[in-house]
């Protein structure tokens, strides 16, 4: 079958798989340089705490005989590579991968101020397709990227594949409010303020509302955690966070 016989959802809408990636690219494009806004509008600046949760339970080595590797998938902007380049006191390496040439720009043109910018490199691709040989990081990040995915299993396949045996992988996603009340107020919140926000900041409401319907159509956190064992890792986790406003996912390549 092909992937224009297939469809998958963009937003509410049902699309040809095909045709996602080219949709969500476009997404992109459009809020690249107010992508860290983006999520403060989205999360209430919570995702900053989220994200520095993230690093320490990856907890990058500071020494060793060999460098730290770690690929972080859809981190365009560079804000974890950062934080993972900082708590290793940079001794570890980031290679910043994204599908999306804007997002990447912005990242590079932030890594020239950063303490250890000879640390990192940012290098466009697919997750679904990654140009990097088996066994070849220790881990594998990626924070709110892979609902954007057009086909997730692949991407977590590919993420499997790229790792060095013990390696782990960590994912950071919104997920469904499970909080009684939180979850209408969040809804609420989603709904009628996140896209004038999105507006009112970038002139543009349409990337925004996406970005909240991507979120309800993600697999809730048991049904994800079933699919990162399908990929192939054991010791797989999730933890809540926030009411379960995101959920911090981990896996290991045993």
């Amino acid at each position: 079958m092909t992937d224009n016989a297939q469809t998958t959802h963009f937003g509410t809408r049902t699309v040809p798989l095909g045709e996602k990636q080219g949709l969500v690219n476009d997404v992109f494009h459009k809020v690249a340089s107010r992508y860290d806004l983006m999520n403060d509008l989205m999360s209430g600046g919570i995702h900053r705490v989220w994200k520095d949760l993230m690093v320490a339970r990856l907890a990058p080595p500071r020494s060793g005989s060999r460098q730290y590797c770690v690929l972080d998938m859809a981190g365009g902007t560079g804000d974890v590579a950062m934080r993972i380049l900082n708590a290793s006191h940079g001794y570890a390496k980031v290679t910043v991968s994204d599908i999306n040439a804007d997002m990447l720009a912005v990242g590079a043109e932030r890594a020239k101020s950063w303490r250890y910018p000879a640390n990192v490199e940012f290098v466009e691709a697919n997750a679904e397709e990654l140009p990097f040989e088996n066994n070849s990081f220790d881990a594998y990040t990626i924070a709110f990227g892979i609902r954007n995915v057009p086909q997730i299993d692949k991407a977590l396949s590919e993420a499997y594949r790229v790792l060095k045996r013990g390696g782990r992988i960590l994912v950071l996603e919104f997920s469904s409010v499970d909080v009684p009340g939180l979850d209408k107020i969040y809804d609420l919140f989603s709904d009628h303020l996140i896209p004038p926000m999105g507006k009112m900041v970038t002139g543009d409401a349409q990337p925004y509302q996406y970005l909240v319907e991507s979120i309800r159509n993600f697999p809730d956190p048991a049904t994800f955690s079933t699919m990162i064992e399908t990929a192939g890792f054991r010791r797989v986790t999730h933890t809540a966070l926030s009411g379960n406003i995101a959920a911090l996912h981990g896996g290991w390549k045993l």
